[in-house]
């Protein structure tokens, strides 16, 4: 959940799978598959609160995003599921922007567990995903493992690879900094940035149930709070009116959840 620059080991990985992969072009895939469907209706909730036509513009994203967006498999195979939850979790937050588009990513690396940040091994693993900067920054890189975890526990607040869609979406004006100034006005961003620091220090302070790991810095706390909103939105609005009240400002939707999820 750490942006980096990447490193040798990554750069090694990317040429073979350019050389792999490059030079194919993913083919437009030009009507929505039942398996896709029936992934979507067992797995993402989000989805399953839509109505049909939210769906089925939901689905036609996703099918944009799929023809434009290489997953690869490192030392893993990408199935159907993959590709799903990957393309749900591009999708679910920009669902409130109909023409935005993902220009900084090119391709998903999908590993098939926890990684090293640094060198990209199996020691010390301790990420489940990641966003490449400088010559990396048209890249993300996703435990196949915290992928399938962040849509299989209906009760968490955590979806790892929301997380790092939110990232990119922060990073589209120049700066990962946790105030993604495209999506609101300026009116909005002395709030957004004042309850943030009120918010990070109730964390601090051990009186929130938001994931400490937003304490680490402005743009942690945005993609932390954000896959909180997406993934318990009841929880939220009860437990932070004002942090939901905002956010659905931002993001220009109000997701819901139902009981039987």
């Amino acid at each position: 959940m750490e942006i980096v620059a990447g490193s040798i080991v990554l750069a090694v990985i990317i040429l073979i799978a350019v050389a792999l992969f490059g030079k194919k072009k993913t083919k437009p895939i030009e009507s929505f598959p039942e398996t896709y469907r029936r992934l979507l209706n067992e797995h993402v909730a989000f989805y399953k609160e839509l109505d049909h036509a939210n769906k089925t513009k939901f689905e036609d994203r996703m099918l944009l995003f799929l023809s434009r967006v290489r997953v690869t498999g490192i030392k893993t195979t990408v199935e159907d599921l993959d590709k799903v939850l990957i393309a749900a979790s591009a999708i679910i937050p920009i669902f409130g922007f109909p023409d935005w588009e993902y220009i900084n990513l090119n391709e998903v690396l999908l590993y098939p567990n926890s990684f090293n940040h640094e060198t990209f091994a199996e020691e010390d693993r301790n990420t489940l995903g990641v966003i490449g900067t400088g010559p990396y920054q048209n890249i993300m890189i996703l435990s196949k493992q915290g992928l399938r975890e962040g849509f299989i526990n209906n009760t968490g607040k955590n979806n790892v690879a929301i997380h790092e869609f939110v990232h990119l979406i922060d990073k589209t004006d120049g700066s990962v900094d946790g105030i993604p100034e495209f999506m609101f006005s300026k009116q909005y961003i002395l709030p957004w940035l004042n309850l943030m620091q009120r918010e990070i220090q109730h964390i601090i302070a051990e009186r929130s149930d938001i994931n400490p790991y937003g304490t680490i810095s402005q743009a942690e706390f945005f993609a932390v709070v954000s896959e909180y909103f997406f993934e318990r939105p009841d929880l939220l609005q009860t437990k932070h009116p004002e942090l939901y009240n905002l956010l659905s400002t931002i993001f220009r939707q109000q997701p819901k959840k139902s009981e039987s999820v």
